[in-house]
């Protein structure tokens, strides 16, 4: 009998698939794991260092394969982190090497976490397991920020805490990363207000992540057709709003008006009212909360109270006279400010900023290039996840001048620019979660093949996705 279960017939051979000698974990389990797991890490002390760790099963996991290929415009971000590497001889004394090592697994980790999607076969890893990822990871962070307002005073000791030496917990950025807090309390607008973080490392990440994942979460949205499952996702939609509110982040806010108004103009030029109609809706609720009570009160008051903006035009504008005495690699990482010892350390306030001052010029326009000519090369893409992670692309260059992006932003945007990559000269068919919650008989055997020339010949040339790239052969072969 042949591993379907049919009778073989004559013309006909059955094709059994290679016996597995274990089992084996599915191909997304390392992303499951920082993402579905993320919440874990947080609580063992491990947020900020679980992606290189998770980078390392992911890297050989490449090394594997006969050969790696790479989205048009990767080498960008390659000789980034090779210009990068080389800035580490600006580096003075052991506290600034941390910082720069740490961040130089960073950027190194969400290269890998990008290459590993895109060379990922995606009848292994698809599209919309990745999207589902995504948006289950946007409900931790709501959690998280919702946490943050209902218990802002809540710290704990964590199992990395004890077990790191005590030489490198007394570098002050070391103990921030592994002593996890749910909000910064802070009261510039002449009350306090708890300004959720949970569960990152600042405010202003939990703004950008979040930012960044509401995409996903509209792309996830408009694949649902249960209607209970849709109101479900309403409804987190309005209590989100609250920690965003509450984080007075104004860049965030920012991030969606421009999600709205970009997302839908894109969208209505396709015809494709389901995406407008998500925007829209996710807007209209947005606007609703932010108009009425003591939301409207904060926003006003936040408006009303500029705050950080005399600082942060004070490090900038030390930032960009500092590299004019070091251009070429900037200074390694962050440095205490000589304008006012009292500000944050020059490099701190923006990704750009950070490279920039850190990197040197070079490192800066190596740095923006790759991410600006993969906003770009994505803008056409046709399939409607792949447009959701453009947008994701394209929030990812507002927020860079004023927001870092590390460590889990990066790893966002690295995997929304590797699915909108391959679905670039791959379009996957649109289907719904529930539709694909069975695996498909492909997937598992291969089924009955004609007779020719006494070889099996494959019914079906492609692999059920109706491609035939998929086996990841897209971009160039290293």
């Amino acid at each position: 009998m042949a591993a379907t279960g049919t009778i073989p017939q004559p013309g006909l051979t059955a094709v059994r698939p290679t016996a597995s000698r274990g089992a084996r974990l599915p191909h997304a389990w390392p992303i499951y794991a920082l993402f579905l797991g993320f919440p874990v890490w947080w609580i063992l002390g491990l947020g900020s260092f679980i992606w290189p760790i998770m980078a390392v099963p992911m890297g050989f996991s490449l090394l594997a394969r006969e050969r790696i290929r790479l989205p048009r415009g990767f080498g960008l971000y390659l000789l980034f982190v090779l210009w990068m590497l080389a800035s580490a001889l600006q580096i003075n004394g052991p506290d600034r090497m941390i910082g720069f090592a740490f961040r130089a697994l960073l950027y190194t980790s969400a290269g890998i976490t990008c290459l590993y999607v895109y060379n990922a076969p995606k009848r292994l890893l698809p599209t919309h397991t990745l999207v589902r990822v995504m948006a289950i990871f946007w409900v931790i962070v709501v959690a998280g920020g919702l946490l943050g307002i209902m218990a802002p005073t809540l710290e704990f000791a964590t199992v990395m805490e004890r077990l790191i030496p005590r030489r490198l917990l007394a570098n002050d950025f070391v103990a921030t990363l592994v002593h996890p807090t749910t909000a910064q309390i802070q009261t510039f607008l002449g009350y306090e207000v708890p300004r959720p973080r949970a569960p990152f490392v600042y405010t202003n990440d939990w703004g950008g992540n979040y930012a960044l994942l509401v995409p996903f979460l509209v792309a996830a949205w408009s694949q649902i057709r249960s209607l209970a499952r849709r109101n479900l996702v309403r409804l987190l939609a309005v209590v989100s709003l609250l920690p965003v509110v509450f984080s007075l982040n104004r860049m965030l806010w920012l991030c969606l008006v421009v999600t709205a108004i970009y997302a839908s103009l894109r969208f209505a030029m396709r015809g494709r009212k389901g995406g407008v109609q998500g925007v829209l809706a996710f807007a209209a609720v947005f606007i609703m909360v932010l108009s009425f009570g003591p939301t409207r009160q904060l926003i006003d008051d936040r408006i009303a109270t500029p705050h950080s903006n005399q600082g942060r035009s004070i490090l900038y504008k030390e930032a960009a006279d500092s590299v004019q005495k070091s251009p070429l690699l900037g200074y390694g990482g962050p440095r205490p400010s000589q304008s006012n010892p009292n500000l944050p350390s020059v490099g701190t306030q923006g990704q750009f900023w950070l490279v920039l001052f850190s990197h040197g010029i070079p490192g800066a326009l190596l740095f923006v290039s790759f991410f600006a000519y993969a906003c770009f090369r994505t803008r056409k893409v046709k399939s409607p996840m792949a447009l959701w992670c453009h947008v994701v692309v394209v929030l990812a260059l507002v927020q860079m001048p004023f927001y870092g992006l590390l460590p889990s932003q990066l790893n966002i945007i690295m995997i929304a620019i590797a699915i909108a990559s391959r679905e670039e000269l791959d379009p996957e068919p649109e289907v719904t979660f529930v539709e694909r919650a069975t695996p498909r008989r492909d997937d598992v055997v291969v089924a009955a093949a004609p007779v020719t020339n006494g070889r099996a010949r494959p019914l079906n040339p492609s692999n059920g996705t109706g491609s035939s790239h998929d086996d990841g052969s897209h971009g160039s072969p290293v």
